[in-house]
């Protein structure tokens, strides 16, 4: 992505992904338009290219950004990597749901625009979930093969407890009945139940 160097530079590339992961979430992908980008930044049209190559590019990068700062910071944790499968599995709840739920928009582009992106594009974002899944998938194989829970298939499981942990994105709201720390403890108990164990 070319863009213009300086403070004022990167503060529009700054004002410009922003933008851009508000109304992709907002209006879908298709619907925006690099004018209506450009409106929202309050710049020139032509001059969002200076930052960007194409909407295309602009929609990969908002996407390959959130999938990697997703595995950077499950990398950057300070939990102990040798520990229980069962720990292991509190300790990705938590991590899923504390890293997911204050991104609302970036995890609802990176689920429905997948089916925008280019092939090339769209095998860079696959691959990068794919680590992500294979996280879980480990640590359900690992407790599986101990004696600590029990899937039919551990693959199966991995894709519904994702989809169910990042479901609270669509109905959780701060000032709901319940907190998120008590959300959070529901949760766990739903997983755990699913796993066929408890904590």
């Amino acid at each position: 992505m070319a863009r213009k160097s300086g403070s004022n530079g990167e503060k529009t590339a700054k004002q410009l992904r922003e933008a851009a992961t508000v109304l992709f979430a907002k209006n879908g992908y298709a619907a925006v338009s690099m004018r209506q980008i450009a409106r929202e930044v309050g710049v020139q049209a032509g001059a969002l290219y200076l930052y960007t190559a194409d909407k295309q590019t602009l929609l990969f990068d908002l996407m390959d950004q959130h999938m990697q700062d997703l595995l950077q910071a499950w990398e950057g944790r300070t939990t102990p990597h040798a520990i229980a499968p069962i720990d292991q599995l509190e300790c990705f709840v938590r991590f899923h749901i504390r890293f997911h739920l204050p991104r609302a928009d970036e995890v609802f582009i990176s689920y429905m625009e997948l089916r925008n992106l280019n092939p090339e594009n769209s095998k860079v974002i696959q691959t990068a979930r794919s680590k992500y899944e294979d996280i879980l998938h480990k640590i359900l194989r690992d407790g599986q093969a101990d004696g600590t829970f029990k899937f039919v298939d551990t693959r199966v499981a991995t894709f519904a407890l994702i989809a169910m942990l990042t479901g609270m994105n669509t109905w959780y709201r701060d000032e709901g009945r319940l907190s998120l720390d008590m959300v959070e403890e529901i949760y766990l108990d739903l997983v755990m139940s699913a796993a066929g164990t408890k904590r």
